[in-house]
This record gives C-alpha cells, sequence and structure tokens, in this order.
C-alpha cells in the first residue's frame, strides 16, 4: 500500500429487470432528469449502497422500491455481472448488476424529480441517449460476462456511442478447468436456513 492510503470508490447497485415481451426479453430503463448526473440519458434503476450496515442486496431491494414501486424479494436477486469503471471525468466506482425476474406491483415513475420517464425496451433496440456506464453493463450482461472493465477517457461523452465503447470483458477461467470439491454432498446447504443479511461486527477492514 502506498504512502497516500488506501484508495476507496463508491459501490453501485444497478437492476436488470426481465420480463417476457412480445418480440422477446424486454429490460426495465428509466430517463434521468433534473439537477441529476447525466439527465435527459437513459439508464437502468440504480443507486448507491447507504453505508456499511447496508449489503449490495438490500440497497438494490431498496433503490427499486424508491425508484419503481416495485417490490422484490431478496431471494429472487441473482448475480448478474460486476462493473469496474472510470468516468470521462477521472473518478472510479464499482457497480454490482444484478438480474430479477420476479417482484409485486407495477413499475412506474416515483420519484419524478430524478426521473421523468420509465419502460420496458427490447434488448436489440435499447432508447437512445443512454449512459455509456449502463450500456456497457447491459452489453457484458448479454455476452454472458461475470466481469468487466468500462475506463473512459477524459474526452469520452457521458452517452454511449459506438466509436467511444470503452466495454472490456474479462474472461471467466473454462468451467471445467476450476476445482471441484471431494466431497460435493458437503456442500448441500438447502436445510440450512435462508441468508437475511450479514451480522453485525466491530471489526474493522
Amino acid at each position: 500500500m502506498s504512502g497516500a492510503g488506501r484508495h476507496t470508490v463508491p459501490l453501485d447497485v444497478h437492476l436488470i429487470a426481465i420480463r417476457d415481451g412480445a418480440a422477446g426479453p424486454e429490460v426495465l430503463l428509466s430517463r434521468r432528469a433534473g439537477s441529476v448526473y447525466a439527465a435527459g440519458l437513459w439508464h437502468a434503476v440504480s443507486g448507491h449502497v447507504d453505508g456499511p450496515p447496508e449489503d449490495v442486496v438490500a440497497a438494490l431491494v431498496r433503490e427499486t422500491r424508491e425508484e419503481t414501486g416495485l417490490v422484490v424479494d431478496p431471494a429472487d436477486v441473482r448475480a448478474a455481472l460486476t462493473v469496474h469503471h472510470r468516468s470521462p471525468g477521472g473518478r472510479t466506482r464499482v457497480g454490482f448488476f444484478f438480474e430479477v425476474r420476479r417482484w409485486q406491483g407495477t413499475a412506474e415513475v416515483r420519484e419524478p424529480e430524478k426521473c421523468d420517464a420509465m419502460g420496458w425496451f427490447p434488448f436489440d433496440a435499447l432508447p437512445e441517449p443512454m449512459v455509456a456506464y449502463c450500456r456497457a453493463g447491459l452489453d457484458a450482461y448479454r455476452a454472458g460476462s461475470r466481469l468487466a472493465l468500462h475506463f473512459q477517457e477524459p474526452d469520452d461523452p457521458i452517452a454511449y456511442t459506438p466509436d467511444t465503447d470503452r466495454l472490456h470483458i474479462v474472461p471467466a477461467p473454462p468451467a471445467d478447468a476450476r476445482p471441484r470439491p471431494e466431497q460435493p454432498e458437503q456442500l448441500d446447504r438447502s436445510e440450512q436456513p435462508v441468508w437475511d443479511g450479514p451480522a453485525q461486527s466491530s471489526t474493522a477492514w
């Protein structure tokens, strides 16, 4: 570690809500508005982790309800991928993208000061303009990636354009190359209680 101290970054959560549409799967997107970053651009429902007491799944459930009114059971949240992002301004962050296919309620704009439109879109007909960070996450998700880098350059636009696409997919090891446990039956946790969040701890990292 350098003498400057540890590097810290914000943690984002992004909802990839999927429903069956007439032409195939559709994803829920919202258009940012008002004084927020990237106003006028389309983006996935998203937000930040509210400090150490909140984990990324709890943050996704909370942000989804606050922004759309949809109620998501944490047990229905699926890990999609992680994106390490750098904006044109040079700030970095880590985004956790989660797939959700079950919920209660109907999606609608709940924070009009931050969002002025919301809708379902086929993956082959995503709306424009879209935040490049979000587009990178969706493209990596469609490619089956679990980890991606999206480091923009200082002159890049915030909105996605094909000629400034900075998405880099980090390959995963082949499934057959990963070590296998000698006794898989010991990993059966079907009879154990469902995880409901981390225990409180006073340990500082």
